[in-house]
């Protein structure tokens, strides 16, 4: 009866092991899969946001539009403006509708990255800074910067001594506010979040002056009734070689391409040129 008892416990055990190795074995595959799950999950996400694009059959950009000439409204409130054309030659090699998203500028990387927009096409300048946040398109522009001072200030603000201790304007949020930090040092930034109520501070006397892309102050010049004008102070190549390009958030590699395609194209052929020049003419013609 012992020898029974003890042949049968035997049994138990052996048993018991062989259910334990086939579980751990089991778990094993399980691991495996999973893991070829997740490779193919990456592989499903590459080339997610293109999908979703050309699946719902539109483009959604986001942008500032009190930007002449890169980005504005005209008489009918239609999105006009050469980063406004760029938009529409993008949505159009991609094979669908053009939807534009106004909001504040520094809101646009934030939408980009949240996937609220596919796109951010706000004259953005290619930054190391920005590029650890989001995926840069090649360049397409770029521009002089430009600091716009009240009516017979040119020569009282021309020099980063005479600007000590000033208070120079930028948008908030845009890499022009990085600039004066950068390369006024001693003057005090001014942050709002629009152009025209910087160029009011200016005229007002409440701010030395602003710091703009060259088209646009040159715009804000022009349109200021002569209560603007350019300083004669310049930033150095170094200070401020920009260029600008579309942001796009990380991991769409595909869609970077896809729109590095039209930009190579609308830049080598003259398009974005033409495309820029009229829309200086038009925002000269609507008083921006």
């Amino acid at each position: 009866m012992k020898k029974f008892n003890l042949t049968k416990k035997m049994l138990a055990l052996a048993l018991g092991v062989l259910m334990l190795l086939s579980v751990m074995t089991g778990c094993g595959k399980t691991n495996d899969q999973s893991g070829g799950g997740s490779s193919d999950t990456q592989q499903e996400q590459t080339g997610a946001l293109l999908k979703k694009i050309k699946d719902s059959g539109k483009l959604v950009v986001g942008t500032e539009a009190q930007y002449a000439p890169y980005e504005f409204k005209d008489l009918d409130a239609n999105f006009v403006g050469c980063d406004m054309w760029l938009a529409q030659q993008i949505a159009d090699s991609l094979g669908v509708k053009l939807e534009i998203v106004d909001m504040s500028f520094d809101g646009i990387i934030p939408a980009v990255q949240s996937g609220q927009v596919d796109l951010g096409i706000a004259a953005f300048t290619n930054t190391p800074e920005r590029a650890k946040e989001i995926d840069f398109s090649n360049l397409y522009e770029t521009s002089a910067q430009l600091l716009i001072v009240k009516a017979g200030n040119a020569d009282v603000y021309s020099t980063k001594e005479s600007l000590a201790g000033q208070k120079v304007g930028a948008q908030k949020g845009t890499i022009q506010s990085q600039l004066i930090q950068s390369a006024l040092p001693d003057s005090e930034l001014f942050e709002l979040e629009k152009y025209p109520a910087l160029a009011l501070e200016v005229q007002n006397g409440n701010i030395a002056g602003l710091v703009v892309d060259q088209a646009v102050g040159e715009s804000l010049v022009a349109t200021s009734n002569g209560g603007l004008e350019v300083s004669n102070f310049a930033f150095t190549a170094e200070e401020a070689s920009f260029g600008k390009s579309v942001v796009i958030a990380k991991g769409n590699e595909d869609l970077v391409a896809a729109v590095n395609q039209v930009i190579d194209k609308v830049t080598s052929d003259g398009s974005y040129q033409k495309a820029y020049d009229d829309a200086v003419k038009l925002a000269a013609s609507l008083g921006l």
